[in-house]
């Protein structure tokens, strides 16, 4: 009997619970660290984080909004809804999907919880989850960030182009070290 050398016949199955587990590093924006759970609740039936090939998506979780489409949650569970859209933690950036991006997401949690997700859950995901708080009236976009840095990390939005996006301030072209392609 032929055996596939690429794969442990004495692995055991494992589900990587992103209740219990921390994402830790430094930031590529402003050089910050962070130690975070991989899943924050941010408001009602809004949750944000990242995400690492493996980790199992909590059942609570109805709506998935992917914003790294480079890693993906394992569902065993039935969802209503799942959106991968790609976007960079790049200053070059643009931000003409994040209103209906929010918008869905503010639609989304009228049945149930959201997760928006990127690869750690400091900006991509901040932006839209910040954006759908204002849009729903629940904060204005200062108060929305304050709510973010408070109830997920003080690295949030360190992307100081996302940052100034979502306060009406002009988005200076950075020199972004690193390409995003």
């Amino acid at each position: 009997m032929a055996t596939d050398p690429t794969v442990d016949p004495t692995a055991i199955d494992i589900a990587l619970d992103p209740m219990r587990q921390h994402l830790i590093g430094i930031t590529a924006h402003k050089h910050l660290p962070f130690d975070v759970p991989v899943i924050s609740e941010i408001s009602r039936n809004l949750w944000q984080g990242g995400c690492r090939e493996g980790l199992v998506l909590p059942d609570f979780v109805k709506h998935l909004v992917s914003l790294y489409p480079w890693e993906q949650y394992d569902i065993r569970h039935t969802v209503d809804s799942e959106m991968y859209v790609r976007m960079y933690d790049s200053a070059e950036q643009g931000f003409e999907q994040v209103d209906a991006l929010a918008a869905w997401v503010n639609v989304c949690r009228e049945t149930g919880p959201v997760l928006i997700h990127c690869q750690v859950g400091l900006n991509r995901s901040s932006l839209v989850a910040a954006r759908a708080m204002v849009l729903s009236e629940e904060a204005d976009p200062a108060g929305a960030i304050a709510v973010l840095r408070e109830r997920r990390s003080p690295a949030c939005l360190c992307n100081e182009a996302f940052e100034a996006w979502l306060l009406g301030e002009p988005v200076e072209p950075a020199s972004d070290s690193r390409n995003p392609e």
